[in-house]
């Protein structure tokens, strides 16, 4: 007999302050998503209407009590808040109420912890965590007496608050040493491909879009697909090939969302580095999903907020084949609407990538000697080759197409301009 997983019983709760009921509605909605990601099973939601967020408890005395007898007929284990809780907050939440307290940001902390697969993004979270918990420990027990400096107080004398503090503090900075190292192995690896001047592409858009599956369908890569929220956390790199067959490497990033607390976004950063050297960005956005155009305003402000806007874009709409009713494209990029899962869309996708990628290159026309058969291939490879006609009186071969203005190759192909 199939043993049933393991879920933990949750109780979401939400303050509501000025924001629309639609984003707040929305918001909560995505908390439940998350903690179903994270192996929850969300039993209530609990939503309190205020002018600000109660600076004691987050939703007031009386919803407090409210939420007390709650917990106690559905004997929920966890109460996860939809805004990041102060230590105060936690502190006083915890002695009324007998269930684990966390937040929205430990939830999603806890899903990349799960979904973390690399050495670099496990520190990376870890990282994370550690930053999250510190300014936490204050207050875990009044007992803990705060021993005055000098003789006799250093070494054995710590109390467990002060010797937890120390450990976490050199774990941190343990792990600052390592990812510095990880670092400075991809910024090598990436000077790599510069010299090589690969076009590069990656793909951005809001967790859950289909990003997974269209880069394994267009690269024939095996990352994880799964319809959960952030399914990929570590970023992924492989060869695309275009229609005339001029090979770009394609990146597969970690999904952005709302409200994203600014102390994740370090846990992004092997993968937003990876986005932050590409030459062209897709923007898939979920055309299933009632709520995609907020999803595609929220990754549009981060592509804002980490300063690569500028950097060209095509929005891919995808899951066409489950359109919402009441979908309408609202790009101001290029745009362009297909299914992930179907071939014919995948093809005509490429064709349309590589149309974009033409925009950024230079044309040239040149006659290069049968014995060059190394340019040759990296005509194929390399450019955009149109044409190629072996002319047997000269024993040349007559190339045009379209080239990076940035590469190598320009230098080679000045030789033999016609």
């Amino acid at each position: 007999m199939e043993q049933k997983p393991n879920f933990e019983r949750v109780i979401i709760v939400g303050c509501q302050t000025a924001e629309d009921d639609a984003r707040f509605s929305y918001s909560m909605e995505e908390l439940e998503s998350l903690t179903n990601t994270a192996r929850g099973k969300v039993l209530a939601s609990l939503i309190q209407k205020r002018d600000r967020i109660h600076s004691a408890t987050y939703i007031g005395k009386g919803k407090v009590e409210e939420l007390t007898a709650l917990q106690a007929e559905l004997e929920a284990d966890i109460i996860i808040f939809n805004d990041e809780l102060s230590p105060s907050q936690v502190r006083n939440l915890s002695a009324n109420l007998d269930a684990k307290i966390i937040d929205r940001t430990q939830l999603i902390l806890d899903i990349f912890a799960q979904r973390a697969r690399s050495k670099e993004g496990k520190l990376q979270v870890e990282l994370a965590q550690l930053q999250y918990l510190l300014p936490r420990l204050t207050g875990q027990g009044t007992q803990l007496s705060r021993l005055g400096g000098g003789i006799g107080t250093r070494g054995p004398g710590e109390t467990k608050l002060e010797s937890d503090r120390r450990h976490i503090r050199n774990r941190i900075n343990e792990i600052k040493t390592q990812l510095s190292t990880i670092v400075s192995h991809r910024e090598r690896y990436r000077e790599r491909r510069k010299k090589n001047k690969a076009f590069q592409i990656a793909i951005v858009g809001y967790t859950n879009a289909g990003k997974s599956t269209l880069f394994n369908r267009l690269t024939e890569a095996g990352t994880l697909e799964e319809n959960l929220l952030f399914a990929t956390l570590d970023p992924m790199t492989r060869k695309l090939i275009l229609p005339s067959g001029f090979l770009t490497l394609l990146t597969d990033t970690v999904g952005f969302i709302q409200d994203l607390p600014t102390s994740l976004i370090a846990a992004f950063r092997s993968t937003l580095e990876e986005v932050k050297e590409a030459d062209l960005l897709l923007h898939l956005v979920d055309s299933s999903n009632p709520d995609y155009f907020q999803h595609e305003q929220t990754v549009n402000q981060l592509l804002v907020e980490l300063e690569i806007e500028k950097i060209p874009q095509i929005t891919v709409y995808n899951k066409i084949d489950h359109q919402h009713p009441d979908f309408v494209p609202t790009a101001k990029t290029k745009a362009i609407q297909i299914s992930a899962l179907d071939e014919k869309d995948r093809n005509e996708l490429k064709r349309f990538i590589e149309e974009t990628v033409l925009e950024q290159m230079t044309q040239y026309h040149v006659e290069i000697p049968s014995s060059e058969g190394k340019l040759l291939s990296q005509l194929k490879n390399e450019t955009i080759l149109r044409e190629l006609l072996f002319l047997e009186e000269k024993q040349l071969y007559e190339c045009s197409g379209y080239f990076l203005p940035d590469h190598h190759i320009a230098g080679k192909l000045n030789k033999y301009t016609v």
